[in-house]
């Protein structure tokens, strides 16, 4: 699941934040026995401040689908934290086969939900933005 540029949504904080989830996802993908604790526990963190700022850019843009949206990060931070327990003790199974799952979840998140933040966002600096009129003959 390595990044591609035609993951990126146009907005800058997003897309850089988004990059360093497909990268740590790859890597725990890909992560050893002895390394895919620490790699979990470190996805876990980096996503709970992933969500929590797109919570920040979803009040800031007003985003109609904020209750959806959260709803789904609720939803992933527990799932998170559930098989990061499993981890803690030792079983890494079921974690595994979880961070096998991410991408697929990932893509269509991307691709709905965060796409549809990121067309938000991008029409609040529009409307921010001083408008210019050219008139003809002025």
């Amino acid at each position: 699941m390595p990044w591609s540029e035609a993951q990126a949504l146009g907005v800058a904080e997003m897309d850089a934040t988004h990059r360093e989830f497909v990268e740590l996802a790859d890597a725990l993908r890909l992560a050893g026995d002895a390394e895919f604790p620490a790699l979990f526990a470190q996805l876990h963190e980096h996503t709970r401040r992933h969500f929590d700022n797109e919570g920040r850019l979803m009040k800031a843009c007003r985003f109609p689908a904020t209750g959806e949206h959260h709803a789904e990060h609720l939803r992933v931070l527990g799932e998170l934290a559930h098989f990061g327990r499993g981890v803690a003790a030792g079983r890494l199974a079921a974690a595994r086969r979880y961070a096998e799952a991410l991408p697929g979840w990932f893509a269509t998140h991307l691709a709905t939900m965060d796409a549809a933040l990121a067309g938000c966002l991008r029409r609040a600096d529009e409307a921010r933005l001083p408008r210019t009129e050219s008139r003809a003959g002025a």
